[in-house]
């Protein structure tokens, strides 16, 4: 077998590879709060959080962003959807031989900027520069390691009082029967934005990318308490990462379709290519499980922050369905798959 791109795009043929070929051979759980094994955005040890992430994105710089603002925001969402707090970030930048200087300032600036929004910083790095024929422009990996949330245990105080739950941190298997689905947000941004730059790619829109950290909002929301689960639906999109938190808490999901907050411009430009806008991948967006007597709470919560002012409430668990249930806007039922992966690559 030889890796394809779709191995590395999210969906079912990364998960497999992933558990199959990598996390069986280097997991080793004993003594980790939340392990490797479970495959949620960031691990805990010692009740440090701490996740990694490599971006490719081709272009680096597109509507609404660039691969700077983007390998930081990815970073620190993932720490904030366990609920931890970014505390520093690593960087590892590898150049092409060639690379533009100027467009490596832009990006650096923007990676500053981004860190001040967030309120963290990058303490220690690498830089490398390869032939120029060997690989395509700029990688950019960055690390992360966070803190748990002051407002994570009295959040879980308030879950704890309507539906007990396991663990002290926000994990993708911590959803139960009854809890709603909140989006924070329009979905199918980032990848529509990355795509409407790509070289051949004629349509036009004015959607820009939605990435942005996301720390800031996760502490206006843990400040009402209620919320068991979280995740950012990047690689494959909205319908990878409910399936996702479907299958790790061994539930199913009704999520009305008519509730999912997508643009009409995203719509347009994904039915022209054929494209399901639940399948994109997002770089500013959560999925957030709440139990329902504190959803309407956490929504409100949620839409005074600039980064969740458009969120909805799209759907609910329910134990006794194995799949993830889409009612559609013409009244029928379908089932929403987990995609094979994200159907635009290299997106982040």
């Amino acid at each position: 077998m030889k890796i394809e791109m779709k191995h590395g795009a999210g969906g079912s043929y990364m998960d497999k590879l992933l558990r199959d070929e990598i996390i069986s051979i280097l997991s080793s759980d004993g003594n980790v709060e939340v392990p490797l094994s479970y495959m949620d955005d960031s691990s805990v040890i010692d009740g440090i959080a701490f996740t990694t992430d490599s971006y490719t994105v081709r272009p680096y710089f597109f509507p609404g962003g660039d691969i700077g603002k983007l390998s930081v925001s990815g970073t620190v969402n993932d720490l904030s959807v366990i609920g931890a707090v970014p505390v520093a970030l690593s960087s590892g930048i590898v150049l092409r031989e060639g690379f533009d200087m100027d467009d490596l300032r832009r990006i650096i600036r923007s990676m500053r900027e981004t860190l001040d929004y967030a309120g963290t910083r990058i303490i220690t790095g690498d830089f490398k520069v390869m032939e120029h024929d060997k690989m395509d422009g700029i990688i950019i990996n960055t690390s992360g390691i966070g803190k748990r949330s002051p407002y994570l245990e009295r959040n879980f105080e308030i879950v704890n009082s309507y539906s007990p739950r396991e663990g002290r941190w926000l994990l993708d298997r911590n959803l139960r029967d009854g809890d709603i689905l909140i989006v924070t947000g329009y979905i199918g941004d980032h990848g529509v934005s990355v795509l409407s730059s790509r070289e051949g790619i004629s349509f036009e829109t004015d959607v820009k990318s939605d990435v942005q950290p996301l720390n800031r909002m996760f502490e206006e929301a843990l400040k009402v308490g209620g919320i068991v689960s979280a995740k950012d639906p990047t690689r494959g999109g909205l319908a990878n990462a409910l399936n996702e938190m479907a299958e790790k808490s061994q539930v199913g999901m009704i999520i009305e379709e008519e509730r999912i907050p997508v643009r009409e411009s995203v719509r347009s430009a994904c039915e022209m290519l054929g494209i399901d806008p639940y399948e994109i991948g997002n770089e500013g967006k959560a999925i957030i499980g709440v139990v329902p007597e504190m959803a309407d709470d956490v929504l409100k919560a949620l839409r005074r922050t600039s980064e969740g002012m458009h969120s909805e409430i799209i759907g609910r668990v329910v134990k006794d369905l194995e799949y993830v249930i889409l009612e559609t806007s013409v009244g029928g039922r379908r089932i929403m798959e987990r995609p094979i992966g994200d159907p635009v690559p290299r997106i982040c």
